[in-house]
């Protein structure tokens, strides 16, 4: 009975050690992410430069990031995959409903920065309801949440010496 038990046991610690490691090669493989990209949040250059994927805020703080030129064109010349990630970027923004409307706005704005309309969308805190999925895919975005955070490397522009670094987890 201990003998069965033991190798049980040995058998869901081997399974558990290769998932880890499988998850490890995977985050590793695919491309890095920064989220929260907006010229009113503080982002290191380095950062920026260094990730694949910027998920950028249209209108943080009620300030529309089409109205800094030179910061669209900068991000423009870095040839990155962009993504929406929210609208104003407020905590659970995306929880309640939300009007085609207010989702178009950010869309426009994304579109006045870019010259394109986002493909692809994250809401901040990871948190939309079911009715909100429906609309932006309606808008031709693919919505990106808990399984896009866990098989990629997502690190934060306001990253803050008190929570875990993002030079520590391998970005800078």
């Amino acid at each position: 009975m201990i003998k069965k038990s033991l190798k049980i046991l040995g058998i869901f610690v081997l399974v558990l050690f290769v998932s880890a490691i499988s998850l490890w090669i995977v985050r590793f493989a695919l491309p890095s992410e920064i989220d929260d990209v907006s010229p009113d949040i503080v982002c290191s250059t380095k950062m920026i430069e260094k990730s694949d994927v910027l998920w950028v805020v249209p209108k943080f703080n009620g300030r529309s990031i089409a109205n800094n030129r030179d910061w669209c064109d900068y991000i423009l010349s870095l040839d990155k995959t962009l993504g929406m990630h929210g609208v104003n970027h407020f905590y659970l923004e995306f929880e309640g409903n939300i009007s085609q409307e207010y989702l178009s706005e950010g869309i426009e704005i994304f579109e006045d920065c870019f010259g394109f309309k986002p493909d692809r969308f994250k809401p901040p805190q990871l948190r939309i309801s079911e009715e909100n999925i429906r609309l932006v895919e309606e808008n031709g975005m693919d919505v990106k949440v808990r399984f896009n955070q866990v098989t990629r490397k997502v690190y934060h522009c306001d990253d803050e010496p008190e929570r875990f670094s993002n030079g520590v987890i391998g970005l800078i």
